[in-house]
């Protein structure tokens, strides 16, 4: 089983299906179907700042998630300082 850790919203996933898909219809390598469909981004417009805030709750320590952050608060301050060391956001 191959895990990769999608650049843009930085989920490791780790199920086939979850691969973005390129416009050519191949699976990208580098973003999941939830950021990548069809050889762009979901939601173009998106801000960094934006996907953070979307992404707190889903990063928050659960039963599903016992590795996860401890509060809302720390999972955005953590997730600020790791999202623009990917692809996606980061400054070139």
């Amino acid at each position: 089983m191959h895990e990769f850790l999608c650049q843009s919203c930085g989920s490791y996933f780790s199920i086939e299906g979850n691969y973005g898909t390129n416009a050519d219809g191949s699976k990208s390598e580098d973003y999941c179907k939830y950021c990548w469909v069809d050889g762009a981004f979901g939601k173009p417009d998106e801000t960094m700042e934006e996907m953070v805030d979307s992404s707190v709750p889903w990063r928050i320590k659960s039963e599903t998630l016992p590795d996860g952050y401890a509060d809302a608060e720390t999972a955005k301050s953590e997730m600020m300082k790791f999202f623009p060391t990917l692809k996606r956001w980061k400054k070139h």
